[in-house]
């Protein structure tokens, strides 16, 4: 029989974030915003909550790895038409392509776990920005910084 650990931490999450201790990131987009909650080592990907405002829309972006957005609440169209509403789940394939708009009178708040880089893209498909575990913590390590506050360590090992 394996006698238990007398380190309590043994048994807890290695890391957990608490809604006190959470920050909202604001984007370069007006009306856009996340609140990191963890960012996955050698550069795999992060999660966030994401919040956007009516009318805000993400610009065309390609996903390097898969995606997982889970609404929580408020509603976004995309590109293909559909109507994405609280509790609805996308998933999103590598290589995938698309654009969306928030639609509605109330704010989008979404769930979202990203693997790999978001690819933002200009005319003729060049890439102008990335999003990947590494931008996003520099800018939530940036955004703490300016607001005065520790960084919470919400980073793989």
């Amino acid at each position: 029989m394996t006698t238990p650990s007398p380190r309590l931490h043994d048994y807890l999450p290695a890391r957990f974030s608490t809604a006190t201790a959470r920050h909202w990131v604001p984007s370069s987009t007006p009306g856009k915003s996340s609140s990191p909650l963890r960012f996955f080592a050698d550069d795999r990907g992060f999660v966030e909550l994401l919040r956007m405002e009516p009318g805000v829309v993400m610009p065309l972006h390609r996903h390097t790895g898969e995606i997982h957005a889970y609404n929580l609440s408020g509603t976004r169209k995309l590109c293909t038409g559909e109507l994405i509403g609280p509790g609805d789940y996308v998933y999103e394939p590598p290589g995938n392509t698309d654009w969306w708009k928030v639609v509605g009178d109330e704010p989008m708040l979404a769930l979202v776990i990203v693997m790999g880089t978001v690819e933002f893209l200009g005319p003729g498909g060049v890439v102008t920005g990335r999003a990947s575990a590494s931008s996003q913590w520099a800018e939530y390590e940036g955004h703490c910084r300016s607001l005065g506050v520790a960084t919470p360590d919400l980073r793989d090992r």
